[in-house]
């Protein structure tokens, strides 16, 4: 046979080399692309050309009719190829190996003129190459299950130590990453970029971290990456992937116990906050102060202690899931909350009515949010919860110290410069739930510039406040101290009877 008639690229060449040299460039590094070897076979034998599997079903190029028996014999190997010629009408079967075991295809090629010998090794050949490329299309998938089976593994051990269930984690981390997760205490990191460029961020931070920390894709966060990291070292090596990339932020933690994941979590969330103002492009929660810190320790954990004791009554694992939700919940919404921990979100919000239930708090109020926020730091800080105090502090005592005092009076007065009164916005804002149209309201003004007032705050304050978290809460705490908003009745309450307010 010659080359086609129509002058186009075929078997034109001495030897072969034009098409030989054509089939080893369908090989070239890239995605195994079936479709333009099967297309190229049928220009250069001037027919067509299919493969297809096991079933019949078509891979690639163009249909062709199926012999259940003929093709049964084929794949199973019975016979290795097999033609049918009949004047105007030759085809040639040909047995296409599979890497995975029964899985082996079938290419049929069919054209007006019989085989010769030339077009014949053409189909010899490139039944090879379908082999190599099935090969390599074989292999991609497999890495591809295996990258994303040890994501979901990867997600699962985050959402157990969200429910402080380090044992199960532990567990599960031990078969995969040995060593991981031996620590008592981790550092959070969560690093923000676009969408788009999250999964290069994530192998980068893998890379960066050579496999001694979890790093996680967020389920609720589009943009964010998440990594638990035992060692003091990695923020470094989180830190490089930042200066490489503008436009990445990170946010790191302070050293929390495993079984306080959920706390540092919200730490790195509010140091992000932070280092999406800074020119480095990165902060660490420890870096400023927190209003936890000015205040007496035995006196705040006796208060803690105190609000929370309604929990106490519960089974480990129950207080243990309420917890660990409210931490969550009250740095995000309850949607995404529901996707860190990977349960539903009526089953968040179902906690939360309980917790509600049992604390007498209203989570829709964001001093009651604040306080709670306060409680559940304090209680992180110290440990878990401890016995109950003959005398504990009420919350407005522990508002009154000097240090609390000057921490609030000097965070609030960045503000004053700005003649817009951002304060007194924000101050209404917050005793508003958080809503702009009820601030609004109140204000005298269009909820749009509400919006533009608290939006101004949060560079002045270095806090991130429109999305409610901990960077909020401490701002609520602030103006609590100052006396610009009334303290809630959550933290005031009769430790035996939680709905009756304290006389007295």
């Amino acid at each position: 046979m010659a080359g086609r008639q129509d002058g186009s690229r075929g078997t034109a060449g001495a030897g072969g080399e034009v098409w030989e040299r054509e089939l080893l460039d369908l090989l070239r590094p890239g995605d195994p692309d079936l479709g333009k070897v099967t297309a190229w076979l049928a220009r250069t034998v001037d027919g067509t050309a299919g493969l297809l599997d096991d079933t019949g079903a078509l891979l690639a190029g163009a249909p062709a009719p199926w012999d259940e028996r003929l093709a049964g014999d084929i794949v199973t190997g019975r016979i290795a190829a097999a033609s049918r010629d009949e004047p105007g009408h030759h085809q040639r079967l040909v047995r296409v190996g599979h890497p995975r075991p029964g899985a082996s295809g079938v290419l049929t090629v069919t054209r007006e003129d019989p085989f010769d010998r030339r077009t014949a090794d053409i189909v010899t050949h490139t039944v090879r190459v379908l082999e190599l490329l099935l090969t390599a299309r074989e292999r991609a998938s497999a890495d591809l299950r295996l990258a994303r089976a040890s994501a979901d593994l990867r997600l699962a051990i985050l959402q157990l130590l969200m429910v402080e269930d380090t044992v199960s984690a532990r567990r599960v981390a031990a078969g995969l990453w040995p060593g991981l997760l031996d620590t008592d205490t981790a550092r959070v990191y969560v690093l923000e970029t676009c969408p788009g460029e999250r999964d290069r961020i994530a192998e980068e931070c893998l890379d960066a971290t050579r496999g001694r920390a979890l790093v996680v894709r967020c389920p609720a966060v589009d943009q964010h990456v998440i990594v638990v990291a035992p060692r003091d070292a990695a923020g470094d090596d989180l830190r490089s992937v930042t200066v490489r990339r503008p436009g990445t932020f990170l946010g790191g933690s302070t050293p929390q116990a495993l079984a306080h994941t959920a706390t540092a979590y919200g730490q790195a969330v509010s140091a992000l906050a932070v280092a999406r103002f800074r020119p480095d492009q990165h902060a660490v929660y420890a870096e400023r102060t927190h209003p936890e810190r000015l205040l007496d320790p035995a006196a705040l954990h006796r208060w803690s202690v105190r609000l929370l004791r309604p929990l106490d009554a519960l089974a480990h694992h129950t207080r243990a899931e309420l917890l660990a939700t409210t931490r969550l919940g009250l740095e995000f919404p309850a949607v995404s909350a529901a996707k860190i921990m990977g349960v539903s979100r009526n089953t968040v919000r179902a906690r939360r009515e309980r917790l509600e239930s049992l604390l007498g708090a209203d989570l829709s109020d964001l001093t009651d949010r604040a306080v709670l926020h306060l409680a559940l730091n304090a209680q992180a800080a110290h440990g878990g919860s401890g016995a109950a105090d003959p005398a504990p502090v009420p919350f407005d005592e522990l508002l009154t110290g000097l240090a609390l005092r000057a921490w609030a009076h000097g965070l609030l007065a960045r503000l004053d410069t700005d003649a817009r009164d951002l304060r007194r916005t924000l101050r209404v804002w917050i005793a508003e739930g958080g809503n702009a149209e009820r601030a609004a309201h109140a204000l005298g003004m269009h909820p749009q510039t509400v919006r533009d007032h608290v939006r101004s705050a949060e560079p002045v304050l270095e806090r991130q406040l429109l999305a409610a978290g901990g960077d909020l809460y401490e701002v609520v705490l602030a103006l609590l101290a100052v006396g610009d908003l009334r303290p809630p009745a959550l933290g005031r309450t009769n430790p035996d009877r939680p709905d009756a307010p304290v006389h007295g």
